[in-house]
């Protein structure tokens, strides 16, 4: 039997967190980047600005379920 005492690993708000860690690690390596120009290729810069904007609109996405507001 299962302790439901615990937080799932898998649950939403874990999956939030991570999704945000992920974007804060990604802004500090971008951001990084852009100081050092010869750090990173442009190809491997936007893709990594491409995969920052896919998770804020997950992170976006799951917050709206998660803390649905109310309409007006």
């Amino acid at each position: 039997m299962m302790d439901t005492t615990h937080t799932d690993l898998r649950s939403p708000q874990r999956q939030l967190i991570e999704w945000q860690m992920e974007h804060a690690d990604l802004d500090a390596l971008i951001d990084q980047a852009t100081l050092l120009p010869l750090s990173l290729d442009e190809l491997r810069l936007r893709r990594l600005k491409k995969r920052r904007l896919a998770l804020r609109d997950q992170i976006a996405k799951l917050q709206q379920l998660l803390d649905p507001k109310e309409p007006a």
